[in-house]
């Protein structure tokens, strides 16, 4: 009778689950990561004052472009 041993098939299988573990868990960090940016970029971006319009033909509301 022909016996296999089967401990090393057993421990890749076991390598693999904790690799994928490892996988999943550092695209976990990095989408947290990029959600974290994303909020701090739209804060700075809500942050900006919307500047007021200038009424027209007052002092430096007109540029001259001839020189």
């Amino acid at each position: 009778m022909l016996f296999m041993d089967i401990a090393p098939i057993a421990a890749a299988a076991s390598a693999n689950a904790a690799e994928l573990t490892r996988s999943q868990v550092g695209l976990s960090v990095l989408k947290k990561a990029i959600d974290i940016e994303a909020a701090g970029a739209l804060a700075l971006v809500q942050a900006v004052p919307v500047p007021s319009a200038m009424p027209s033909g007052t002092v430096g509301g007109v540029v001259d472009t001839w020189a």
